[in-house]
């Protein structure tokens, strides 16, 4: 369908604010310009009834944590939530209102992790840090008021990388004992390379572009250290086998050069008899989650992931969508 009328409006912003792309910034201009793009959404914050703060030990040193609770309840289920940016901008400010839309719409603790980013800390630092964090929750939950019996993964666009990546890493190297119920996975990179029909159609104009993706690659996986980004842990779809993983709900955007990775992460994992639901959203741009306050669907997307989180906690079989 032609892009959404919400959508051209908020590209239209950008332009008129002087947002250019990525990778004509640079790294510290392109993180200013996440913060300016977060204040284009405007809105208030949607109020949750509390928010803490947590350092733990990484792997490198102290890793810091955002805990938002919806209710005052004991033992809540809990989603560690890993924030985009092509593992080079955003934190766990320019995610706030993520992480309190998601507590509220799941019923859930979102515990948001501030790992490292590059190209200061280079491919698999993050990968490390998310993991660690993951472990930490499920050996912790009851320091917090979690429920480590309820415990998913989740994140958008590098940050669904990155949740992705720790499903796999659970799987195989285990987090405690403790089993994840569920991968929520917001227009997730999945695959180091840049030639899908996707890529083709949005390289420009959309916000996210070719070029983007090919800067954050490079910056994440270091010089010299291209080859890496074929291993799973960087590349899910690369993955051999995508068996034993927890149910999933992946996102993904029409208008977004990483629609098509998305889906054939949904076709593998439900190849592999993974429960998966799967929506494109019509008309919609990458980033679109996160701007619930002006675009509708946005709100509509949060209400969904929101809903299967709801199931997955309660341990109900979700339904699937047909791809």
């Amino acid at each position: 369908m032609p892009l959404d009328p919400q959508a051209r409006a908020f590209l239209d912003e950008m332009e008129a604010a002087g947002i250019r792309p990525a990778h004509e910034l640079g790294v510290i201009a392109a993180r200013d310009a996440s913060i300016a793009r977060r204040a284009l959404v405007g809105g208030t914050p949607p109020a949750v009834a509390h928010v803490d703060e947590r350092l733990i030990r990484g792997p490198a040193g102290d890793l810091r944590l955002r805990l938002y609770s919806p209710s005052s309840d004991a033992r809540l289920p809990m989603l560690a939530y890993f924030h985009g940016g092509g593992w080079v901008r955003g934190n766990l400010d320019t995610h706030d209102n993520v992480c309190r839309n998601l507590a509220n719409a799941g019923g859930c603790l979102v515990v948001s992790v501030d790992y490292r980013m590059s190209p200061e800390y280079a491919y698999p630092a993050a990968v490390d840090d998310c993991y660690a964090a993951t472990l930490w929750l499920a050996a912790h939950a009851d320091e917090i008021g979690g429920d480590q019996r309820r415990l998913a993964v989740g994140g958008d666009s590098a940050g669904g990388n990155l949740a992705a990546a720790i499903a796999l890493m659970a799987r195989d190297l285990g987090l405690g004992g403790v089993a994840l119920v569920h991968q929520l996975l917001i227009y997730p990179v999945t695959e180091y390379a840049f030639d899908t029909p996707s890529y083709e159609e949005n390289a420009d104009g959309y916000m996210l572009t070719r070029a983007d993706m090919q800067w954050y690659w490079q910056l994440y996986l270091g010089e010299g250290n291209e080859a890496r980004g074929h291993e799973a842990y960087a590349s899910p779809l690369r993955a051999p086998d995508l068996s034993g993983l927890p149910p999933a709900h992946v996102i993904t955007a029409e208008y977004d050069p990483l629609r098509d990775e998305g889906r054939a992460y949904a076709e593998r994992l439900r190849a592999a008899s993974v429960p998966v639901t799967y929506t494109c959203y019509p008309g919609m741009i990458h980033g679109f989650f996160d701007m619930s306050q002006v675009m509708d669907q946005g709100r509509q997307a949060v209400a969904d992931a929101g809903r299967l989180l709801r199931i997955a906690f309660a341990g109900q079989p979700s339904e699937t969508a047909n791809l």
